[in-house]
């Protein structure tokens, strides 16, 4: 095996591994005692804020302060749409089943591609169109389904941290900006603190509740690392097909190891969205040509 193709075969190991660090996020919220949103989002971002900055300090050392203050305007700008992520993304798995959430996130390269047709004029394939209305198929059984189970609000709230990842991903292809990631993930926790703070008394989290939340902000930290490293041997369409299986791989866990059973029509239509969103990809990585998508800076694909 050449020099290349095995730096390749890391990268793709290092995007498999962050998947599933990000898939972890669901089970570990139902693993807490309480449902209180803001106190989630408040722990989980004091931890992961003080991973990323750990492992910015490793990396940069004397030059952290000046890395952290190279993302510029698009980076803050980008740091606030993913603290923003952050709490939709929870509140959504407070109000609705962790399979839905993940489910509904997944249509985030969708979305990304219609706000780039309408912010940058840029043409939107016919096989994408294609998977959007196939993948509306399937949210519209899925909100079906949600109308009698009380559901409604958590699968919105999950399609809005979709939104947000369009809209984070449009403003830095706008300026053509090459963010480092990670101290955008470490501004984006720093804000999610400042926000949730004045709504987390009086605090509800136990020790054994604390430890779930440091486990849930550094698995979060340690996806952003092994993106950044795989980021720099994958293209954006490798990196977007192996982060589906953050949607497929979380509501897995709580399944078959919590008993969380999302429902027949809610499976019935999240196979529908994950088919068209997953036959998207692989038929952009099938073909080899270069995407708009691969101009765009690295991000989170999920919060």
């Amino acid at each position: 095996m050449t020099g290349t193709h095995a730096a390749h075969g890391r990268a793709l190991l290092y995007m498999l591994i962050a998947a599933v660090c990000w898939s972890t996020g669901g089970l570990f919220v139902r693993l807490l005692s309480f449902r209180d949103a803001w106190e989630i989002v408040f722990w989980r971002s004091v931890f992961m804020a003080l991973f990323v900055a750990a492992a910015l300090a490793v990396m940069h050392r004397r030059r952290m302060p000046r890395a952290v203050a190279a993302i510029g305007w698009p980076g803050l700008l980008a740091g606030a749409f993913l603290a923003g992520q952050f709490f939709l993304f929870i509140a959504s798995l407070t109000r609705t089943s962790v399979a839905n959430t993940f489910v509904l996130m997944s249509i985030s390269p969708l979305l990304a591609a219609l706000a780039a047709k309408a912010f940058l004029h840029e043409r939107v394939p016919m096989r994408t169109w294609i998977a959007m209305m196939v993948a509306f198929a399937g949210i519209l059984v899925m909100f079906a389904d949600s109308l009698g189970t009380g559901r409604l609000a958590g699968n919105l709230l999950a399609i809005g941290v979709s939104v947000l990842f369009a809209l984070n991903v449009t403003v830095l292809r706008k300026v053509h900006a090459t963010v480092d990631m990670l101290p955008m993930v470490m501004i984006a926790g720093l804000l999610s603190i400042v926000v949730a703070a004045p709504f987390v008394m009086p605090l509800q989290a136990s020790h054994t509740d604390l430890l779930v939340l440091a486990i849930m902000g550094c698995a979060l930290g340690t996806g952003c690392l092994l993106l950044v490293a795989a980021s720099r041997q994958l293209t954006a369409t490798e990196l977007g097909l192996l982060a589906l299986l953050e949607p497929i791989l979380g509501p897995i866990w709580v399944w078959s190891l919590l008993g969380e059973h999302p429902g027949d029509l809610a499976l019935a239509g999240g196979a529908v969205v994950m088919s068209a969103v997953i036959a998207n990809e692989a038929y952009a990585a099938w073909r080899g040509r270069p995407q708009p998508s691969d101009a765009v800076p690295v991000t989170t694909p999920g919060p």
